[in-house]
C-alpha cells in the first residue's frame, strides 16, 4: 500500500457544519472514497489530510464566507457562481506556481536566444502544450490565456535583445507566436463529466 500526503477536498452538498461533513465523508474503512483508494493503492494520513468546507449555496452566507479560497494540486479553488447564478467551485492556476514556471522559461530563453526562430518555436510550443494539458480546465480560461501572453512577451524580449535593427514589435511577435504556439482553450472536461464516465452503471 502506498502512503501519500494529500489534502482531501470534500465537496459536500448540504454539509453546513464540520461535524456533518465529517459524518458524510471519512477516509477510513467503509467510506465513500474506499473503492477509488483501493484501486489507486492510496492510504490517506490523518495528520496530512484536511477537510475543506465548501459552501453549497451563496444566498444565505456573507461575502467573506463565500469568497473563501484554498490551494490544492496547483490550483486556487474559489467558491463562486455560474453564469446562471448557481453554486460553482472555480479553479484558477496558482499565481505563485505560474510565476515560477515563467521564471524557468525566461532563464531557458536566455540560453536559447541565438537559436533559429523555428527551433525556439518548437520548444516553446512543447512547453505551452504541456502547461495547457494540466491547467486547461473549466473556469481557468483567463489564467491559461495570461500564461500564453507572458510566454509571448518573454519571446519578444529575447528576440529583441539579439536584433540589431531595433526591438520586435507586438504585431510581428504575434504573427510568429500564432505560427508556433497553441491558442488557449479548455481541453479538460468538467469533474462531474469525468466522474460520470468512470462510474457509469
Amino acid at each position: 500500500m502506498i502512503t501519500r500526503a494529500l489534502t482531501l477536498v470534500a465537496l459536500l452538498i448540504g454539509a453546513t457544519a464540520p461535524a456533518s461533513a465529517q459524518n458524510k465523508l471519512s477516509w477510513g474503512e467503509g467510506s465513500a472514497l474506499e473503492p477509488d483508494m483501493q484501486i489507486s493503492r492510496i492510504r490517506l494520513s490523518d495528520k496530512t489530510s484536511r477537510l475543506h468546507r465548501i459552501l453549497p449555496s451563496l444566498s444565505h452566507v456573507t461575502q467573506s464566507a463565500a469568497s473563501e479560497t484554498f490551494n490544492f494540486l496547483g490550483f486556487t479553488h474559489i467558491c463562486g457562481r455560474s453564469r446562471h447564478g448557481k453554486y460553482l467551485l472555480k479553479r484558477k492556476s496558482r499565481r505563485d506556481r505560474m510565476r515560477g514556471k515563467l521564471k524557468e522559461i525566461k532563464e531557458e530563453m536566455r540560453h536559447r536566444m541565438h537559436q533559429p526562430i523555428p527551433e525556439q518555436g518548437r520548444w516553446l510550443a512543447q512547453v505551452v502544450r504541456g502547461y495547457f494539458a494540466y491547467h486547461a480546465v473549466p473556469t481557468n480560461s483567463a489564467s491559461i490565456g495570461a500564461f500564453r501572453h507572458h510566454v509571448v512577451d518573454l519571446w519578444r524580449c529575447s528576440l529583441s535583445r539579439r536584433s540589431q535593427h531595433g526591438g520586435i514589435t507586438w504585431q510581428r511577435i504575434k504573427q510568429i507566436a500564432d505560427d508556433w504556439l497553441p491558442q488557449p482553450k479548455i481541453l479538460l472536461p468538467w469533474p462531474q463529466q469525468r466522474f460520470a464516465v468512470r462510474h457509469s452503471r
